[in-house]
């Protein structure tokens, strides 16, 4: 079986969307804002890696219930992505990190910090106003997500190739 650009991630639900879409996102020169429909917040990325393989680690796993919490503010990560940081998944990242070790990409040493980007801005660009905006959000994680990516022109599109529940 071929390879793919995968990640396992957890797809915010629509009244989450809708509210973090309030969001000031005015277009301008550097940045680029990340469509609605692509936020997500990544448990484990992998590179390219086969979805057989990744299907049947996870499949394994006994995932811990978990419930997501935004904010307190939006920020910045690395210089160059902003970010609502997004707290309440370090166990069920760390459960499917240890689950899919070998697969893909190493994972990074650092410490898991959930987030969501939803912009990228260039180096020389000014931040646009939604950094520091106040943001208080929770959802019940129902699932993770097995994710291909691929990259266009117009950015990342991805699908859901997969998914796994979470107890209630």
């Amino acid at each position: 079986m071929s390879t793919a650009r995968l990640f396992l991630a957890v797809w915010p639900p629509d009244d989450v969307v809708e509210e973090l879409m309030t969001l000031r996102r005015k277009d301008q020169r550097g940045v680029r804002f990340v469509p609605p429909d692509r936020w997500h917040i990544t448990l484990r990325f992998f590179g390219e890696a086969r979805v057989d393989e990744v299907e049947a680690a996870m499949d394994d796993v006994e995932l811990p219930s978990a419930t997501a919490r935004l904010g307190p503010a939006v920020d910045v990560i690395g210089e160059r992505a902003l970010v609502v940081p997004v707290g309440g998944l370090e166990e069920l990242a760390a459960r499917v990190t240890a689950a899919t070790r070998s697969i893909g990409e190493p994972p990074p040493r650092r410490p898991f910090h959930g987030h969501l980007t939803i912009a990228r801005v260039k180096r020389d660009a000014r931040m646009p106003p939604a950094l520091g905006a106040m943001v208080d959000g929770r959802f019940r994680v129902d699932e993770v997500a097995l994710v291909r990516s691929r990259l266009d022109p117009d950015g990342a599109r991805y699908d859901t190739v997969a998914a796994w529940a979470l107890p209630s």
